[in-house]
C-alpha cells in the first residue's frame, strides 16, 4: 500500500482526534488512589496526545510510528511507576499494527522488518504482571485481527490499482483503435474522392480541348482558342496534383478505390450478394431519383453496405429492409433488421442514437462500422442515428442534405 503523502487524511485526524480525546477522559476520570485508578494523571495525559500525535504519520512512517508509541508507553510507565496499562494505548497499538501490516508484502524486507515491530509491540503487553492466560489471548486475537486485517486491505488495493491500470491500458487501446479506424476511414474516402474528381477533370479537360479543336485555325476566334487552352493547361496541372497529393492515400501493393466508385444504381446486385447468404431483403425507392453528386452517392451506398454487413455478420438477422428516398432537400438511406440484440455498441458518435442493438455491429473491434459511416455522413453535413426498434430489431438511419 502506497503512503506518498505527506498531509495526513481526514481519517487520520479522526483517529488522533478520538485518542486524545479518549485519553484525556480516562487520564483524569479515573484518577484516585485506589486500585485500578491513576494516581498520576498528567503523564498519561501527555501520552495520549503523545499518541494522538504519532497517528498523525502512521501512513508516512508506520514502523517508526509503531515503535515510537511502544517508546511513549514505556516512558509513561516509568514516570508512574504503576501497573496501569491505559486503554488509549492498547487501541493506538492497534491501529498502528493495522497500518504496519498494510504498508508492505510480508515476504519483503520491510513486511518482515513490520512484523518484527508488531511482535515486539505484543510481548511488551505482556510485560504487566496482572496479565493472566485470557488476557494473554484476547490481546492476541486483537492484534492478530489488526494484523490479518491491514493485509488484507493492502492486497485488496493492490488488486484495485491493477484493475485501474489494466482498465486505463484497455480505454488508450480502444480509442487508439477508434483513432486508426477514423484515418482509415477518412483515407480510404480520400481515395475514393481523388479517383471521382480525377475523372470529372479529365473530362472537363478533354471536352475543353474538343471545344478548342472545333474552332479550328479562325483567326476571330484566337482569344477564345487562347482561353481553352489555359483551361486545359490548368485541368492537366490540377490532375498531376491530384496524383501527388492524394494517390499517397492509395493502400500499398493495392490499387486503392475501385475504378469505377460504387454508387446507388449499383445497390440491386448489393442486395444480391447479401441475399446469398441467407437473410431476406427488401428495396423500396421513395420519391423521384435523379443523379446525385458522386461523392454523397458514394457515401450513401457505403452506409448501406456498412449496415447489411453488421446486420448479416453481428445481428443474425432474417429480414432485412432497405428504403431510399429521394426528396428536394434530401437523400434518405434507412436499414432496418429484424435480428435480436447482440450487445452494446462502443464508440457511437455524438449525437447519434446507438445502444444495444442487433441491426448495426461493431463492424470491427471498438465500434468502427459505426465510426466509418459517421465519417462519411458528416463530410456532407448528414444527420446518422442507429438505435433498438420498438418491439425488436435495428435501424439504422443516414439523411444526405442537398444543396
Amino acid at each position: 500500500m502506497p503512503h506518498g503523502g505527506w498531509r495526513p487524511s481526514r481519517l487520520d485526524l479522526l483517529l488522533a482526534l478520538a485518542v486524545m480525546v479518549a485519553g484525556q477522559v480516562e487520564s483524569f476520570g479515573r484518577q484516585g488512589i485506589e486500585p485500578g485508578q491513576i494516581r498520576h494523571p498528567v503523564p498519561l495525559a501527555a501520552g495520549a496526545v503523545a499518541a494522538g500525535v504519532l497517528l498523525l504519520l502512521r501512513r508516512r512512517f508506520p514502523m517508526s510510528m509503531l515503535i515510537g508509541l511502544l517508546v511513549v508507553g514505556i516512558g509513561v510507565r516509568e514516570v508512574t511507576d504503576a501497573g496501569y496499562y491505559a486503554a488509549w494505548h492498547f487501541y493506538s497499538t492497534l491501529i498502528l499494527v493495522h497500518t504496519v501490516a498494510s504498508a508492505a508484502e510480508l515476504r519483503s524486507r520491510r513486511g518482515l522488518a513490520g512484523l518484527g515491530c508488531v511482535l515486539l509491540s505484543y510481548a511488551y503487553l505482556q510485560t504487566f504482571q496482572h496479565n493472566d492466560v485470557a488476557e494473554v489471548l484476547i490481546s492476541a486475537v486483537f492484534v492478530g485481527v489488526a494484523y490479518t486485517s491491514g493485509i488484507l486491505l493492502r492486497r485488496q488495493i493492490d488488486r484495485t490499482l491493477r484493475l485501474a491500470r489494466q482498465a486505463a491500458r484497455l480505454e488508450a487501446g480502444r480509442e487508439e483503435r477508434a483513432r486508426q479506424a477514423v484515418a482509415g476511414e477518412r483515407a480510404r474516402i480520400a481515395r475514393e474522392l481523388h479517383d471521382i474528381v480525377s475523372h470529372n477533370v479529365s473530362l472537363m479537360t478533354l471536352h475543353t480541348g474538343g471545344v478548342r479543336m472545333m474552332l479550328g485555325d479562325d483567326p476571330g476566334h484566337e482569344r477564345e482558342r487562347a482561353l481553352l487552352t489555359g483551361v486545359e493547361r490548368a485541368g492537366r496541372e490540377a490532375i498531376e496534383e491530384l496524383r501527388l497529393m492524394l494517390g499517397m492515400l492509395r493502400a500499398p501493393g493495392g490499387t486503392g478505390a475501385e475504378p469505377y466508385p460504387a454508387g446507388l444504381d449499383r445497390l440491386d446486385a448489393l442486395v444480391a450478394q447479401v441475399e446469398e447468404a441467407g437473410p431476406a431483403v427488401r428495396t423500396r425507392v421513395e420519391g423521384e431519383a435523379r443523379p446525385l453528386p458522386p461523392g454523397l452517392d458514394l457515401s450513401a451506398y457505403r452506409v448501406i453496405q456498412e449496415a447489411l454487413t453488421n446486420a448479416l455478420k453481428h445481428a443474425r438477422a432474417t429480414r432485412i429492409d432497405v428504403t431510399v428516398t429521394h426528396s428536394p432537400a434530401a437523400v434518405t438511406v434507412e436499414i432496418t433488421n429484424d435480428g435480436p440484440p447482440s450487445g452494446p455498441l462502443s464508440g457511437p458518435p455524438s449525437g447519434a442514437k446507438s445502444g444495444p442493438g442487433g441491426g448495426l455491429g461493431d463492424g470491427g473491434e471498438g465500434g468502427h462500422g459505426l465510426i466509418g459511416m459517421r465519417e462519411r455522413v458528416a463530410m456532407h453535413g448528414g444527420e446518422l442515428s442507429a438505435g433498438p426498434v420498438p418491439g425488436g430489431g435495428y435501424r439504422v438511419r443516414a439523411r444526405f442534405p442537398l444543396g
